[in-house]
């Protein structure tokens, strides 16, 4: 599928665009990959970190903001897929920089779309998270009305158009920038005992980048247009995580914080009516009358019953302290 195809991921410098380099090269054997973000620091130690690595001589940096329609408009010319990574995530800073979280999430969604109907791009695949799903913060409330206008760019195609939209949906990936996993090991590291917890009720699901990435894989190769992708991937409790990382840990439990959830939703009530099971992940279809659901269905499924909701504290698959002390070993 991917084979001698030029793919571009928006935001390439970040965790999950390293891992989608790794992968891409071990799965595939591209024509061209672009790694495109605006931070040439990051690019340089990217391009060096990768270099023997991968075939760096099928990589391009590309210097570029997804607030810039005219630069991706230049950067798009001749690609095949794009994987649109590039986002403001944290969810303290965008509720303290609203205005610039809307311009990165919203509008540079919404021009990475004009970007790649008007550049013939076959597939966008977007990065979506859990916040989005009935969002509390702005962060999930910007990634909500991305992954909108990912879905009903679809209905733009009409008879002048052949790019295909979708979404990928997961939760904070094991380990990545900003998630909890290397805070906690930095407080380690420097002889720390006592490691912060909002709410030990809290639960969480569990992704490694590999597994985003095969979900991303997936999305490309058998999208149909308006797909929400979701894998099946085990919870664990907070608490069980902090124990996992330094088992005689002293717990300092500070309450939970604003734009904060106990648990985080994949897929929720009013999404069942469209939600089908398949045997290692869920596709949330579109339920828009430009859609017909008899033609996009992925043969293998089977639709979940009515009010079905997936989140961290319903699920049936957890990991415990030991469990999640094996799983933090395979992402070092």
């Amino acid at each position: 599928m991917l084979n001698n195809k030029t793919i571009l991921i928006t935001g390439g410098t970040g965790s999950f665009g390293k891992k989608f380099l790794e992968m891409i090269f071990e799965r595939y054997n591209p024509k061209k990959v672009i790694v495109y973000s605006r931070d040439e620091y990051k690019q340089s130690v990217m391009k060096n970190e990768y270099a023997d690595k991968v075939d760096i001589s099928k990589v391009r940096f590309f210097i570029g903001d997804v607030r810039d329609k005219d630069r991706l408009y230049r950067a798009f010319a001749g690609v095949d897929y794009v994987i649109h990574a590039a986002a403001m995530k944290q969810v303290p800073t965008c509720e303290y920089n609203p205005f610039e979280a809307i311009k990165t999430n919203i509008h540079g969604a919404q021009n990475v779309i004009d970007a790649a109907l008007d550049c013939g791009v076959k597939k966008v695949v977007a990065l979506s998270t859990d916040k989005a799903v009935n969002p509390i913060n702005l962060y999930g409330g910007t990634k909500l009305v991305s992954d909108k206008l990912f879905i009903a760019a679809n209905a733009y195609r009409g008879t002048n158009y052949d790019t295909i939209f979708s979404v990928v949906r997961y939760g904070n990936v094991a380990g990545s920038r900003g998630s909890v996993i290397p805070i906690w090991q930095d407080i380690i590291d420097k002889g720390g005992k006592v490691l912060g917890v909002t709410d030990m009720r809290m639960t969480r699901f569990w992704i490694t980048l590999e597994q985003g990435v095969l979900l991303v894989f997936k999305a490309l190769e058998e999208s149909n247009g308006g797909e929400t992708y979701i894998s099946k991937i085990p919870s664990f409790h907070i608490g069980d995580l902090a124990k996992a990382m330094l088992p005689d840990c002293e717990i300092n439990e500070f309450g939970i914080r604003e734009g904060e959830k106990l648990h985080e939703i994949m897929v929720t009530k009013d999404d069942s009516w469209t939600t089908y099971e398949y045997d290692k992940h869920f596709i949330i279809y579109p339920h828009m009358e430009w859609c017909h659901l008899e033609e996009i269905v992925m043969p293998g499924g089977k639709k979940v019953p009515e009010g079905f909701e997936y989140t961290s504290g319903n699920n049936t698959e957890w990991l415990d302290a030991e469990q999640l002390k094996a799983a933090l070993k395979k992402i070092k």
